[in-house]
């Protein structure tokens, strides 16, 4: 009887490891023809795309577009960080040594110095006038025209063509509640009284200076500007 009991009790021991083995070879015959199909896939898919390649560019259009986006963010907040940490100061002599697309970038630095968190050069071709915009604390909106000359003082004069292009598309175009020209130079002497009857505001040298070397938002500086807009821009 003793004996019968354990060869039945081996019998079942040996059922068990059978089954076991049994389980563990079809388990692996099952992650072997995972592993083929997968294999078999990504090569029909590499043969597809080989064979349509132009859908690789296509997909690598926006990827790159994304990428850049991305890039351009990171870029954009660690230069503000910078920017907000060593309270930017520009000399006359700085700003005349710069390449007037810096000039553009430099003016843009100030304003986000001044807490304009949205300040975004966009100066270049078909700019329509505008090489900077920007939004004040107050939530007035501002629309910046540079014009950088190499010789500073002594470089001609900006005059009032550059000021009917800036009037004519800064409110209409662009929205901007403030519009303004700035220069590193000066105005001509018909600059001013044209700039006042159309509501337009004038940064010459000697306010650029006083702006660009101090501490005062821009803001702060000229005179004549128009109200906050609204309540909610002040809280």
């Amino acid at each position: 009887m003793a004996r019968r009991r354990r060869v039945a009790g081996r019998g079942r021991v040996a059922g068990r490891r059978a089954r076991g083995k049994q389980a563990a070879q079809i388990e692996g015959i099952g992650l072997l023809v995972v592993a083929v199909v997968g294999v078999s896939l990504a090569v029909v898919v590499f043969q597809w795309l080989m064979a349509h390649w132009w859908v690789l560019v296509v997909l690598a259009v926006p990827a790159c577009g994304a990428g850049a986006a991305w890039a351009h963010w990171r870029g954009q907040r660690a230069r503000w960080a910078r920017v907000k940490e060593r309270g930017l100061r520009y000399q006359l002599s700085q700003l005349d040594a710069l390449h007037h697309r810096e000039f553009e970038y430099a003016v843009r630095d100030l304003m986000l110095r001044d807490g304009c968190r949205d300040a975004v050069q966009v100066g270049g071709r078909g700019d329509n006038g505008a090489d900077v915009k920007a939004t004040d604390p107050l939530g007035r909106r501002w629309v910046i025209q540079c014009k950088h000359r190499k010789a500073g003082w002594s470089g001609s004069a900006v005059g009032t063509p550059d000021l009917h292009v800036l009037n004519g598309t800064g409110r209409q175009l662009h929205g901007g509640d403030v519009i303004v020209l700035v220069t590193n130079g000066r105005f001509s002497s018909q600059c001013p009284p044209y700039a006042k009857s159309q509501r337009l505001h004038l940064v010459d040298r000697q306010l650029l200076g006083e702006w660009a070397a101090g501490s005062r938002p821009l803001w702060e500086i000229l005179g004549r500007l128009p109200p906050p807009r609204g309540s909610s821009a002040l809280s």
